[in-house]
């Protein structure tokens, strides 16, 4: 299978449960959830001007919606020929449930790598069962998506971003549907002071994480 490639890089995981693991992140192009403060909208549209060569995915470079199809063994390859020391890799997007990623991520861990998918929980999760999959539910957004219970049962972690009471009553909710409660850790919205304020209250009280973006604190990808 080839998987549209939006960028390729390595650096610190700034969110959720591994939070300042070193980390290469994948990203793929793709994505019709539509979350309005989406920092990564370039990776929305998969348009064919936008088709580049393999080596141009291969940094941070993925601001302008740039793209090459990849094998996952041409990928694993191209990585290797970096010299990246990260064993992690995050697989994110764009939606990367959108595409089966079981062969991204077999490649990968036959290779001695950690995987990791990032998913709005809107898709199906087709991984490998070693994959650590967080879950950052994407409720009533433009696309109109819903929140797939596969998904949800098959979270490792569930990262969800609030910025009100509202978003912590549509997290309850989602979890009233499990039978286990696994990881979870809130997310300011955009780190606006009451989300903040209101993350850091919940956590406190119920015993999750905060996951407070560190990367934007830190001004690195």
């Amino acid at each position: 299978m080839y998987y549209p490639i939006n960028e390729v890089f390595q650096t610190i995981q700034g969110e959720g449960w591994h939070t300042g693991v070193a980390a290469l992140f994948v990203r793929l192009q793709g994505c019709d959830v539509g979350c309005p403060w989406c920092d990564t909208q370039q990776t929305w549209v998969q348009s064919e001007e936008k088709r580049v060569s393999a080596d141009e995915v291969m940094q941070v470079d993925g601001k302008e919606g740039h793209w090459s199809l990849f094998l996952a063994t041409d990928l694993l390859q191209k990585i290797q020929e970096q010299g990246w020391t990260a064993r992690w890799v995050v697989i994110t997007g764009g939606e990367p449930c959108m595409y089966d990623l079981r062969s991204l991520c077999e490649t990968f861990e036959q290779a001695g790598y950690q995987v990791q998918v990032e998913t709005s929980g809107t898709y199906p999760v087709m991984v490998t069962e070693s994959t650590w999959v967080t879950v950052s539910p994407k409720v009533d957004m433009k696309g109109k998506r819903a929140i797939q219970y596969q998904a949800l049962a098959r979270a490792n972690e569930i990262k969800h971003p609030i910025a009100t009471q509202h978003h912590l009553d549509q997290l309850d909710a989602l979890l009233d549907q499990l039978d286990e409660v696994k990881h979870v850790c809130l997310q300011p919205i955009s780190q606006k002071p009451h989300a903040t304020e209101l993350a850091m209250r919940t956590c406190i009280e119920r015993n999750w994480r905060l996951s407070v973006q560190m990367h934007k604190y830190l001004q690195i990808d």
